[in-house]
């Protein structure tokens, strides 16, 4: 399983959540793809059209397991997919940025 840690992120990485609604209303990181787990399949396309062609995609859940499973079939459909170790979890306790659907300060629910 391609794992990369939240500290390795940069700014720019494209970052795919794939976490439920309320979680991302919660709290997400700025500029990432959400799309939840539960509809991912259906929504595929959303994500081949935003991601850049040429660039990993990082994909994030809370913890990581939700994520480990995108990820591997990201993998099986030849694209270069990585799960971020620890999720919304380690990177809230990194002190990244994380932000509510109304632009106010978020937390991970």
């Amino acid at each position: 399983m391609p794992t990369v840690e939240v500290t390795d992120l940069k700014d720019g990485d494209f970052l795919l959540d794939v976490r439920e609604d309320d979680e991302w209303q919660a709290g997400h990181v700025e500029g990432a793809l959400h799309i939840p787990i539960s509809e991912f399949v259906a929504r595929y396309g959303e994500l081949t059209e935003a991601a850049p062609q040429d660039s990993r995609v990082h994909v994030i859940c809370r913890s990581g397991g939700r994520s480990a499973q995108v990820t591997m079939y990201l993998v099986q459909q030849g694209i270069d997919a990585v799960n971020v170790d620890g999720g919304m979890q380690v990177w809230q306790a990194a002190g990244r940025p994380v932000i509510a659907d109304d632009g106010r300060p978020g937390f991970v629910l």
